[in-house]
């Protein structure tokens, strides 16, 4: 891997059989079309996401080529990546050095809700196309929405109203959140509390964490202590801090104190770190889960021949992005960003990652099925990986926000 100024040229030129369309007439910029990757690579989320979603973006270019040939709209196709190490003003000079200097036609990825915000104002500001895959906050299909920026994986209302919600319903009816203190933090802290009440449950106290954290003892000894003292303890947390915080919320025992524990966001990298003992039965929702069906389980495959390990719904839907971008492009016959948004928007489709999936033109927000599943004890894992048990599919026009936000303005 080759750095230059902070970024990694993550794939080469990757070739195809000859010039599309836009090959050599003007409607592809630089004679290329230029993907980046914007992640935490070194910090708490890269697992969730990192160099890993790199490979994914990879794969999806290589996938293009193949199911186009010589009628790709190009036949140079680059792959580029940075680490914006979960901080806005790092992943806003990213942003702009990649945009400027590298010519990327569309950043990819930007966990953090912070640091996508300030890569939505560059991407605006730029009138660059910027799809987000690792950020929660429903800020980005709200007061942050751009005409240039989509939000593509998961938002806190998915996670919040069907994780709280369920958990609520079936008896978790008072919570102690802990999250935290971030866009992300306090976003999830907010849609979770709105969603727990709407199911006839209380909150009885919200704390914010430092961020990014190792020690959450003064937050969990706190817990059982509480006046009324709560069913369920709900981390807003994820990545690594979420990993410290179950082996902590385990080592005082909490669960036998009275203290259920309800996850805001999980991914699989989590439960691999923690082992499927740490969280067994703990419910919580994803977007995609890679022994999903035959589909993800045969992407999940190359994937892991690729990677060595199986991919996280981040990596999935990082794949996805880079498909349908690239996709928008042979459509359209241009990467210009105008051209490319105008064929995004409102665009239907079903791929590996996103089923019944539809981009809705009106704030950028992908609609999708999401899908509530439970972590398995370990005697009930029979195979490396298969941590979780599918319990219902969320239908899109379920899972998602069913209108959008009113200030959101494109």
């Amino acid at each position: 891997m080759r750095w230059s100024g902070g970024l990694a040229v993550a794939g080469l030129l990757l070739a195809g059989c000859g010039g599309g369309p836009g090959g050599g007439g003007g409607k592809i910029s630089n004679d290329k079309i230029v993907l980046a990757v914007l992640n935490d690579q070194s910090g708490i989320y890269a697992d969730t996401s990192g160099r890993r979603s790199v490979e994914a973006v990879k794969m999806a270019v290589a996938d293009f080529k193949a199911k186009y040939g010589d009628k790709a709209v190009t036949d140079k196709i680059e792959v580029l990546s940075a680490d914006h190490q979960n901080k806005p003003e790092i992943a806003n000079s990213k942003a702009q050095e990649l945009y400027d200097r590298q010519h990327a036609d569309v950043i990819l990825d930007v966990p953090t809700s912070s640091a996508a915000f300030a890569v939505a104002t560059t991407a605006k500001n730029k009138k660059k196309v910027f799809i987000d895959v690792g950020a929660a906050s429903t800020e980005l299909e709200g007061k942050q929405c751009n005409k240039y920026t989509f939000h593509y994986g998961y938002n806190s209302y998915m996670l919040a109203h069907s994780t709280g919600a369920e958990v609520t319903k079936d008896g978790g009816k008072s919570w102690y959140i802990v999250y935290p203190d971030y866009a992300f933090g306090q976003d999830m802290q907010k849609t979770f509390s709105t969603a727990i009440k709407e199911a006839g449950g209380t909150v009885v106290k919200t704390d914010p964490t430092p961020f990014p954290n190792d020690n959450f003892s003064t937050f969990l000894l706190k817990a059982p202590g509480l006046n009324p003292k709560p069913k369920v303890l709900g981390t807003m947390h994820a990545g690594g801090d979420l990993v410290n915080l179950v082996k902590q919320y385990n080592e005082y025992k909490l669960r036998d104190k009275g203290v259920d524990l309800a996850v805001g966001l999980l991914v699989i990298s989590d439960i691999h770190s923690l082992g499927p003992d740490a969280l067994a039965g703990t419910r919580y929702t994803d977007m995609w889960y890679w022994n999903l069906d035959g589909t993800a389980r045969t992407w999940a495959d190359k994937f892991q021949a690729k990677a060595g390990v199986r991919p996280t719904s981040n990596m999935a839907g990082n794949y996805s992005a880079a498909l349908q971008y690239l996709e928008a492009v042979q459509r359209g016959g241009s990467d210009k960003s105008d051209e490319v948004v105008k064929q995004l928007e409102g665009h239907k489709f079903d791929d590996v990652f996103a089923r019944h999936a539809t981009i809705r033109a009106k704030d950028h927000l992908l609609l999708h099925d999401a899908y509530l599943g439970q972590v398995k004890p370990a005697s009930e894992v029979k195979e490396p990986w298969d941590y979780v048990k599918v319990l219902k599919t969320i239908p899109a026009a379920e899972a998602f926000q069913p209108q959008p936000d009113p200030s959101c303005s494109l």
